[in-house]
Formats: C-alpha cells, structure tokens, sequence
C-alpha cells in the first residue's frame, strides 16, 4: 500500500478547514527541502495530533521526524499555524509543543 505524505495531509486539512496564508519562506523550505516527503501518513497523524491536542509520538514516528530534520519540521508546524483554523491558538506555545 503506497503510504501518503504529508503533502497530502496538508491538502486535505487545508482543503476542508479554509485557505492557507503561508509566509514565502516557510513554502521555500519545505519545497527546496522536499519536506513533505518525509514521513508517513500515519507518523504525520501522531506528529500533528501531539502537537495541535493532547498525545504523545512513538519510537517509530520519532524516528521519522528525526529524518524529516528539525528545519523541515519547524516550516512545517509555522505553515501550519498561519492556517486560520489556528487563529485562536497561540503560536508561540504550538511551536514550544512542537519541539
């Protein structure tokens, strides 16, 4: 079974939760990075669930952050933010949960 990217969750997420107003740098990490390439749907699900609620990220999944590498990670989490499904959230806390 092909395994999805994180691309592919970001799409979803974006696609039915509103517009991403993303920063110019955070998309030219991730793309000249291929970040969202790096991990697996299911890692990605955990990765965003331990941020954005309340849980925690396997030996497997850590495993894959480690290998999508903390710049990658960080882009990723910002863009994420900016989504204004986050407005209400504080960025500041996201990011501090998020490493």
């Amino acid at each position: 079974m092909a395994s999805l990217n994180v691309y592919s969750v970001l799409v979803v997420l974006f696609l039915t939760c509103g517009a991403v107003m993303a920063t110019k740098e955070n998309d030219q990490i991730i793309k000249d990075n291929n970040c969202e390439t790096k991990m697996g749907l299911p890692c990605v699900v955990e990765a965003f669930m331990s941020i954005f609620n309340i849980g925690s990220i396997s030996n497997k999944c850590c495993g894959e952050l480690v290998v999508l590498r903390k710049f990658c990670h960080l882009a990723l989490v910002k863009r994420t933010v900016e989504n204004p499904l986050f407005k209400d959230l504080n960025p500041a806390t996201i990011i501090a949960k998020s490493i």
